[in-house]
């Protein structure tokens, strides 16, 4: 496996004896060329897990293995070279551009930092990146505030792919985007991926968008994993009774579809994740929950091949 986490945690500090638990003994592992995606509401941690990932958060406990490697506390040199081989395309494509830097400039940063192409070679690497992304040499010496949404999240898939990774978090990279820009942007990641071998943890709302382009697909809740299985199986067959209900509220094309379909409203609050839990994360909200949900934690189990459950009734929803 190219990752392997295991037990991840993730704390904020909010008081002398609390702590918001935004990452809760999260385990998963991704293998060389795959795309795992990662859904989940607003909160739940999806963003704070990868940019714990790529080490722009320490922490709190567990471990990143990166190519067999621990990475959790990498500083230097080696820390230099993790980077080199992990990066992160972020949400916002107008927050995330230097707009005092050229398009040129930022690009190129990463090759300065790790002391790769110097001069023209430099150059034609970023001619190179652009024609790549879908714009072209003549957009090098133009300033972000040129450039429209979609522009500029290529120029930020530009400045990932600069220094060589091979492994690429792409954190909601696709929301801030009209809609057919998302296909565009969408479609340009799986030519890439093909073209380099990339490897992705893509995170997203839109559960439908991320079957599209995952090989495996993760459900978060409350900083905990619910369900990882196989895209295919999970949007045919979803166990967890979250994952159901997250199904049920996704669009679908077909009005035929759309009308005959049982949507699962969820019932009760959010709990906070600051707050004290003894049994299941989810056992406030779920249609089936009974008294051992309440009182005892349910543990990430495989009840078909490569298909894990977060819940103690996940093979009651087995066909027989």
């Amino acid at each position: 496996m190219l990752l392997e986490v295991n037990d991840l945690k993730k704390y904020f500090r909010t008081g002398r004896k609390t702590y918001l638990k935004a990452v809760d003994n999260v385990s998963l592992s991704i293998a060389q060329g795959e795309t795992l995606g990662l859904v989940g509401e607003s909160g739940c941690g999806k963003s704070t897990f990868g940019r714990t990932l790529v080490g722009l958060y320490e922490p709190t406990g567990g471990s990143i293995r990166f190519d067999g490697r621990e990475v959790s506390h990498l500083s230097g040199k080696d820390r230099l070279a993790f980077t080199r081989d992990v990066q992160i395309i972020y949400q916002d494509p107008y927050a995330c551009l230097n707009p005092r830097m050229t398009v040129a400039d930022i690009i190129g940063e990463g090759l300065e930092i790790h002391h790769m192409e110097k001069g023209a070679a430099r150059q034609k690497r970023i001619f190179e990146l652009l024609e790549l992304v879908g714009l072209n040499k003549e957009h090098a010496n133009r300033f972000p505030h040129e450039f429209s949404g979609g522009q500029r999240q290529r120029i930020g898939i530009a400045r990932a792919l600069a220094i060589r990774p091979r492994f690429i978090i792409c954190d909601e990279p696709i929301s801030a985007l009209d809609v057919s820009i998302q296909a565009q942007v969408v479609n340009l990641f799986e030519d890439l991926q093909k073209e380099m071998g990339l490897t992705y943890l893509f995170i997203a709302h839109d559960i439908s968008m991320v079957a599209h382009i995952s090989d495996r697909i993760a459900v978060m809740y409350l900083g905990a994993l619910m369900e990882l299985a196989p895209s295919e199986e999970l949007m045919e067959q979803p166990l967890h009774p979250y994952t159901k209900a997250l199904l049920s509220a996704a669009p679908f094309a077909d009005p035929q579809k759309s009308r005959e379909r049982e949507r699962i409203k969820l019932s009760g609050d959010v709990p906070s994740p600051m707050s004290a839990q003894t049994g299941c994360k989810f056992c406030s909200r779920c249609p089936i929950c009974q008294e051992q949900c309440r009182t005892e934690a349910p543990s990430m189990r495989e009840v078909k091949p490569g298909h894990y459950v977060n819940c103690h009734f996940a093979e009651a929803e087995l066909p027989a």
